[in-house]
């Protein structure tokens, strides 16, 4: 009965864990909505080119994913499951971590191509986040009650959809009449995403009494 509390108590701290990089998925993604007008404006671009903002982050997805795909096949190797869960998490929480970072010289040399670029590292990141992180919160407790957490999960995630824009919005138009203090502010925002991202990562990993749950794995 104690360890099945231990357990429990390990599992809940790493479901409250995972449920906050859900949240944080969801406002960096629904954000973009927000920052495609301020790049249009800001870098005097065309509706197609502005638009590339959410086909650099979405397409990472389909990159990234089709890279594992290929990646697993050609090695006979799942590379999630070589690296666990956990492990997998963190490592895509360092990527998007150096895409976060990169934002910030992007938008002060004002390089558009450099913006897409660190989008498509963030999404990169999330990429591989995501594909751990919803088999790893169905693992964290028992089967039958995994599509809970899943919704909890997915529920979190739908409110960081909602407040980012939201929180970005108010950031870049909230009374600021000048491009000097909205890049200032910008450079703010994701100098802070980029230390979230590299605390979470630095929790997971020394977090010890959270598994590095693997397929077939009972630890």
């Amino acid at each position: 009965n104690c360890f099945s509390m231990e357990q429990k108590t390990n599992n809940l701290s790493a479901l409250i864990t995972l449920v906050t990089v859900f949240f944080f998925w969801g406002f960096i993604a629904a954000s973009n909505g927000v920052f495609i007008p301020f790049c249009k404006d800001y870098f005097n671009l065309t509706q197609f080119q502005s638009q590339l903002i959410d086909s650099a982050f979405y397409g990472a997805y389909y990159i990234g994913a089709l890279f594992l795909f290929l990646y697993s096949s050609i090695k006979q190797t799942d590379i999630i499951n070589s690296w666990g869960y956990k492990k997998t998490i963190i490592n895509g929480l360092i990527i998007s971590t150096g895409g976060s970072l990169l934002m910030i010289p992007a938008i002060n040399s004002g390089s558009f191509n450099l913006i897409l670029f660190s989008f498509f590292i963030i999404a990169i990141g999330f990429c591989l986040q995501q594909t751990s992180a919803n088999p790893f919160t169905i693992s964290l407790g028992p089967p039958e009650t995994g599509s809970h957490r899943l919704n909890l999960a997915g529920g979190i995630n739908s409110l960081g959809t909602t407040i980012g824009p939201i929180v970005l919005s108010l950031i870049l138009f909230g009374g600021i009449l000048n491009n000097n203090a909205e890049i200032k502010n910008i450079n703010i925002l994701y100098l802070f995403v980029s230390i979230l991202f590299l605390v979470l990562a630095l929790f997971l990993k020394q977090a010890k009494q959270l598994p590095n749950i693997k397929k077939n794995s009972s630890v």
